[in-house]
Parts: structure tokens; sequence; C-alpha cells
């Protein structure tokens, strides 16, 4: 029986995960930070505390979803951030490494300037802006450093089951007639169960590397509430602003892409796989929250 290792297993891919896996042959080990039903206490910045708990349970793979995720904090919690998406993965690179596991760590677009033309290839180099995008791409570099067999997937604009701004926008219309939306950030939405998808096809496999992992096709952050109340049935007004005319509505510590569409090239290439349209993942998301 293949087991599995999820760090931030309360988590919106988390939870996508553990569901993907439902009905094989598969025992997961659920860690986060606090210790719930069928729940294990870690703290990834510990390494003496992942290398136990990794040695103790010995799984064939290491999924990482646990990430410092709070953009504006982490530009003034820059050590706190440090330790969870950078240190966080150099510990479970370690234990992996010393324990022969796969080593599955999630990263994002922020490791990009996001001031490009062109969807970022795999092969494009990194120029993170904020305190949030250098240290997740510090982590990467602790993955390839300290693991010989890790996958590592970037993706961007992640909802699922969980706090997301799909949610936030459907709360806000419960109560506004109007809505203030960025226009200017270009982005791919995407379902944590089409990544959750994405990892479960390449886990068992020896296709290592980095892939970004995205829905297909590419959007702003106005626009794709105007597709979530369509499909919610809502008749909120979305007013398009400009990240300027946002940011002087609502003050911002960090800067965020401008430009964060990602090019899934690897997947397409190395394994003709390809992730929902971003509008029929949504569609999938939307049924289910109905229901």
């Amino acid at each position: 029986m293949k087991k599995i290792l999820v760090t931030g297993c309360n988590g919106q891919l988390g939870r996508a995960i553990r569901k993907e896996y439902e009905g094989e042959n598969v025992t997961f080990i659920n860690t986060d930070v606090v210790e719930g039903e069928d729940v294990r206490a870690l703290d990834i910045t510990d390494i003496q505390a992942v290398i136990s708990m990794v040695e103790e349970t010995k799984p064939d793979v290491i999924i990482n979803c646990a990430a410092h995720t709070n953009v504006d904090a982490c530009e003034t919690q820059w050590d706190l951030a440090y330790k969870i998406n950078a240190i966080g993965p150099r510990n479970l690179s370690i234990a992996a490494e010393k324990t022969g596991a796969k080593m599955i760590h999630v990263s994002t677009d922020y490791v990009f300037e996001g001031n490009g033309t062109r969807p970022y290839t795999e092969f494009d180099a990194p120029n993170p802006v904020s305190a949030y995008g250098k240290t997740k791409l510090e982590g990467e570099k602790f993955v390839q450093q300290f693991s010989s067999r890790f996958f590592i997937f970037r993706t961007a604009w992640l909802y699922g089951d969980g706090k997301n701004f799909v949610k936030t926008m459907l709360r806000l219309s419960e109560t506004h007639n109007e809505v203030s939306v960025v226009c200017d950030q270009l982005g791919s939405p995407t379902s944590a169960v089409e990544l959750a998808k994405a990892i479960h096809h390449f886990e068992p496999t020896e296709n290592y590397g980095i892939f970004h992992a995205t829905c297909e096709g590419d959007t702003n952050w106005a626009e794709f509430t105007e597709e979530i109340f369509k499909r919610a049935g809502k008749t909120t007004k979305v007013n398009h602003v400009t990240s300027e005319q946002y940011a002087q509505m609502n003050p911002a510590s960090a800067k965020r892409p401008a430009y964060s569409i990602l090019e899934n090239y690897m997947m397409k290439l190395t394994n003709d796989y390809r992730m929902a349209d971003w509008r029929d993942a949504l569609d999938v998301y939307m049924k289910a929250l109905q229901a």
C-alpha cells in the first residue's frame, strides 16, 4: 500500500488531494499545524520534527501543501514567511531524500515579476518582487538542492474547499449591489480539484522537474468575478478598476503581478497532459457549491 504524507492537509489543495485519491489503495499521513481528527500536528520549520515524523511513518511520497500565503503579511513577517515557505520545503526535502520518498512541492506564479507580454514557461528566469514570491522561490531552490526525486508545481489563482476569491465575491454579493474589482491583472483561475488531478497524474511517474500547473485560458479578476456571478445568478454589478485605483481604496503592502499567465509547457511536452479550461473548472466548482 502506498503511503502519502501531506502537509497543510486542511487547506484547499490538501483537501482536494485527499478526495482525488479516494477509493485507491493509499494511506494518507495527514499533517497540519494543529492536530485534529485524523490529522497529526507537524511544524515543517522544525527539522528534527520533520525527520522524526518521516522516519516514523516512512511515506513513499511527501506532498507539501503548506505555505504562508498571506501576500501582504509576508512583507512584514519576512522571517516567518521564510521559515514556512523556504525552510519548510528544505526540511521536507532533506527528510524525503533520507528515506527515499518522492518530494512534491507546490509553488506559485509570484516567483515571476509579472511584467511579461506572453505566458511564462518553466524556462523563463524567475524574478519575484514580493516577499511572498521571494520566499517561495527560495523554497523551490531548496527542494532542487536537497531532493533527487522532486516535482515542483507552480500554480496561480487557486480556489477550492476553503477560504478563496470565489467565496469572497459570493459573500460580498449578498450585501453589495456593486463591487470594484481589478481589471489589469491577468492570470488563470485554477481549481484545486484540477491541480490535485495533475499531481495525481504525475506522482507515480519518474517525470521529475518543474511544471507550471494552471487551468487553461486566462482572464482578469473583474471578468472572473462576472463569470462567478453569472453562474450563481447574481445581479451584483462589477466595476472594473485599475490596480492603482484599487490600491487607493484598499492599501496593500505587497506588489501583485500584473501579468501572471503561466504556460503548462512541460506538462504538455513531456506527458501530453492538459488541465481543464478555467471556465469549465469553474462550472464544476460552482455546481458543487450550489449542491
